[in-house]
């Protein structure tokens, strides 16, 4: 006769008490904020008379007036068209060049990688800021030690902080950044896959372009569809750097980028309540290009893995 044997007190609640700080932290400064901005998005403030005395000012439900104003509004337009060229030159450009660097570092007849490694993901490690402002002087015609050889060799000195070169100025800074990180997430993929893979390409005769061509891209995938995934996010998110250079140049505005249109009506204007459904529009905006994103490549994947 089998007796069962009772689990101690206490096991069952155990995995849920792991969660709880976890589960608080989520709520209080993820899940809490999220649900005032949206709550404040549907929000206004109605002013009797002249908005002197008290009650003169009250908050009252505003529908989805804010959203109507956002939507119409060319200025957060603009920003978004301006974040969609900015986004067409940072993605393919950072993620190819971290692809080809994760494919030089993999490669048999590369020397010295750790350190060729630290070198590449070290600019990961320099907080945005900083590094805006140290590319920002590096742009200034003044200061830069790269307008000072191009004038000694009578070559041209292009003005990057004013109209089309802005784009590349500020594209430079993300992908000098963000290339690193994005290299090691791909080179941490190429050292996962068998070594027997390669020496049975070998044997077949295939030349080493053609493994990384057949065999090392098609099998990182799913880690070029992670950093692209982040990439994006990255992207639509962009304010460090337009509001670093923003003193450097007249170029910048202070509605640049969508999250920085939202930041100047929140501290800027101190109307909350519109700055709340500008952002709103934008993380939903982001979720949607996500999802969709991650949707479309599980279904390639499910249409290559029935073929």
């Amino acid at each position: 006769m089998t007796i069962a044997r009772r689990k101690p007190y206490g096991v069952k609640g155990a995995p849920y008490a792991f969660l709880l700080p976890a589960t608080i932290l989520f709520a209080l400064f993820f899940a809490l904020p999220i649900g005032y901005a949206m709550w404040l998005s549907f929000r206004k403030v109605h002013v009797s008379g002249l908005g002197l005395g008290s009650g003169a000012r009250k908050e009252v439900w505003a529908g989805l007036e804010n959203y109507t104003d956002a939507f119409t509004d060319s200025e957060l337009l603009d920003g978004a068209l301006r974040v969609l060229g900015y986004g067409c030159i940072v993605v393919p450009v950072m993620l190819g060049l971290a692809l080809l660097f994760a494919l030089m570092l993999d490669s048999e007849k590369v020397r010295l990688t750790s350190f060729t490694r630290l070198a590449i993901f070290l600019p990961y490690a320099i907080p945005g800021v900083v590094a805006a402002l140290l590319w920002g002087f590096l742009y200034l015609p003044d200061v830069s030690p790269f307008y000072f050889v191009l004038e000694k060799l009578g070559m041209p000195q292009p003005d990057l902080l004013d109209g089309g070169p802005l784009y590349v100025a500020l594209s430079n800074i993300a992908v000098w950044g963000g290339t690193g990180f994005n290299m090691i997430v791909i080179y941490t993929s190429l050292q996962a896959i068998p070594a027997e893979v390669y020496e049975a390409a070998k044997l077949d005769g295939a030349t080493p372009t053609q493994i990384a061509l057949r065999i090392k891209i098609p099998m990182v995938a799913p880690s070029l569809v992670l950093t692209f995934f982040f990439s994006i996010i990255a992207t639509l998110q962009v304010f460090n750097e337009p509001t670093t250079l923003k003193p450097l140049t007249n170029s910048v505005s202070t509605t640049w980028s969508p999250l920085m249109k939202v930041y100047r009506d929140a501290f800027g204007t101190g109307d909350i309540y519109q700055a709340a459904a500008e952002a709103v529009i934008i993380a939903f905006a982001t979720l949607v290009l996500s999802f969709g994103f991650l949707r479309a490549a599980n279904r390639r994947n499910k249409q290559e893995a029935a073929r």
